[in-house]
């Protein structure tokens, strides 16, 4: 047997955030829901809905059981550092790890930037040759 991944279902606090990363990114609307969303670059899908309120105290960590971070894929350098510099200082969100860098511990030209969304799920914008 033979899997492909298909989709991956958030349950987050803030929908508009990753409205907004997903559509930055080039990944389209398909479907909306009173409490979510679903997006696609046509390959692998992301569902996003809004935690129910029992369910929106934390801590979460990424540490902890579950998801460690998402990450997305660029076709160069040049999109990573304009992510960072077109849409995450405008925004002003927070970077970790002191930005873009070179990442030779993971693959030979590993490049990316880190970010945490508002639920402090750790999101990663990188390009790999």
């Amino acid at each position: 047997m033979r899997a492909t991944f298909t989709h991956l279902s958030l349950n987050v606090t803030d929908l508009g955030f990753y409205k907004d990363l997903l559509a930055h990114l080039g990944i389209r609307v398909v479907a909306e829901y009173k409490y979510g969303f679903g997006m696609t670059d046509s390959t692998v899908g992301v569902w996003v809905f809004k935690a129910q309120p029992q369910y929106q105290k934390g801590p979460f960590h990424r540490k902890a059981i579950g998801v460690n971070h998402i990450a997305f894929r660029t076709k160069s350098r040049g999109d990573v550092d304009a992510l960072y510099r077109d849409y995450l200082l405008p925004r002003k969100i927070p970077v970790l790890y002191g930005g873009p860098a070179d990442h030779p511990e993971y693959e030979p030209g590993y490049y990316a930037v880190y970010f945490e969304d508002p639920d402090r799920i750790k999101i990663e914008v990188m390009y790999l040759p």
